[in-house]
């Protein structure tokens, strides 16, 4: 959008109603995916950083609540359905940590995804974030030294994850082997 078309929106008082009854709606049906797309239009609008906040805490709260019965049941999940949004939630959730040199939080974020996520190549993704966390490496450095932005994806699901890296990931993990199964044996409590 451009600038004229973003102050347009921001005035238009249908579209500021639609968007306020969406997110009273998707709070009340603890409609993760509505909540989204309210968060992104404020965000990209921005409107209220007070109102973009609570809409995050109220995505958090639902992911959060929802990530624990699929932990509970032992399930995995499935980015190519509902699910992706709470993978979302809990990915930002990681980074917000991650970038707050909150490593351990992050760590053990990245672990739980890492193990609950049933979409392999996203799974692998996860684990070079949780593999740098877990060794304190600063955020912004990982992202110099270590993303590719040049490559995109295949599929858009994985759009909000940081999936391009400047090398291979298999081999990546192979060599890290040792400091994964150190963290699975200390965090496994956290899915169990």
């Amino acid at each position: 959008m451009e600038n004229k078309e973003l102050d347009e929106a921001r005035k238009n008082p249908e579209f500021l109603k639609y968007l306020q009854e969406k997110e009273l709606e998707a709070i009340t049906n603890q409609d993760i995916q509505g909540l989204y797309e309210v968060l992104d239009n404020l965000l990209i609008l921005d409107l209220d950083e007070k109102r973009i906040n609570t809409v995050y805490e109220h995505i958090l709260t639902i992911a959060f609540e929802t990530m624990e019965l699929k932990l509970k049941e032992k399930k995995s999940l499935d980015i190519f359905q509902n699910d992706l949004y709470y993978i979302r939630a809990f990915y930002e959730h990681a980074i917000e940590k991650w970038s707050q040199e909150n490593f351990e939080g992050a760590t053990q974020l990245f672990f739980i995804l890492s193990e609950t996520i049933g979409d392999e190549k996203l799974s692998n993704a996860i684990k070079i974030h949780l593999i740098n966390c877990a060794n304190s490496f600063n955020m912004d450095i990982f992202y110099e030294k270590y993303v590719s932005g040049e490559q995109m994806q295949e599929d858009e699901v994985y759009g909000y994850f940081i999936m391009n890296f400047n090398f291979n990931t298999i081999e990546y993990i192979e060599n890290n082997t040792p400091l994964l199964r150190q963290l699975k044996k200390q965090l496994n409590g956290l899915i169990s």
